[in-house]
């Protein structure tokens, strides 16, 4: 019982910390008027830093802080389905508090003008083009994820490729569907706002991007099974 506290816990602080940073950088670049390229800059350098610094802190005991992250590291048989519901349920808590909290915190025009911080599809973008931007930029977090934190061979970088895999993923799909990548990162504002547009694209797109990164590495580069020996043992390309 400790032991999946400790873990509810921690992806309800590195959850809650992804939604509060992300979501009030993006209501004061929106509110401050700052050039769209400026201001999707300082969006995108807020979460990568702060999922950085919160995967960091706390990847010792957890550091998903994302629904899809957690998909694909439970079809890698990585976490099993009891905890992964427990990593959920962190991460969906933290994310509405976060959200609630600053409905309370910031003045209440900014938080209605930019629907609590929360991602917009752009009006030009379809339905099914939004699930392929976000499924292929979750595919590529994710993939990150198991290339630096689950790998046993893995560079040991702490959070730092995981937060500018985000950074990345914003600055190249933000302007047409806000650069989601995480359900509950979605979530949140939706709940604190009342709006749910657009939210079976940010929880469909993310997920599938999460669990084909997820089944790919553990198929391609996790595998030691023994093939015959004209073939040799499965091994990571070099």
């Amino acid at each position: 019982m400790r032991h999946a506290l400790r873990h509810f816990i921690a992806e309800f602080i590195g959850t809650f910390a992804l939604v509060f940073i992300g979501s009030l950088s993006l209501m004061m670049a929106q509110g401050t008027n700052a050039p769209p390229s400026v201001g999707l800059l300082i969006v995108a350098l807020a979460n990568g830093i702060v999922m950085a610094v919160m995967v960091t802190s706390l990847m010792r005991i957890s550091g998903h802080f994302n629904p899809a992250i957690t998909a694909g590291l439970m079809i890698a048989r990585r976490i099993e389905g009891y905890m992964a519901g427990i990593y959920l349920a962190g991460q969906l808590l933290g994310a509405i508090t976060a959200a609630f909290l600053l409905k309370v915190l910031v003045p209440i025009g900014l938080f209605t003008a930019t629907r609590g911080g929360g991602q917009v599809i752009a009006l030009d973008v379809t339905g099914a083009q939004a699930f392929g931007l976000e499924m292929i930029a979750t595919f590529f977090l994710v993939w990150v994820v198991f290339g630096t934190a689950i790998d046993s061979r893995a560079p040991r970088v702490g959070g730092l490729a995981i937060g500018m895999s985000v950074t990345m993923g914003i600055l190249a799909t933000g302007p047409l569907t806000g650069g989601s990548m995480n359900p509950a990162r979605a979530v949140g504002p939706a709940i604190a706002t009342g709006i749910y547009e657009g939210q079976m694209i940010f929880w469909a797109g993310p997920i599938v991007g999460g669990l084909l990164a997820g089944l790919l590495y553990d198929q391609l580069f996790l595998r030691r099974s023994v093939e015959p020996v004209d073939h040799g043992a499965i091994e990571p390309l070099p």
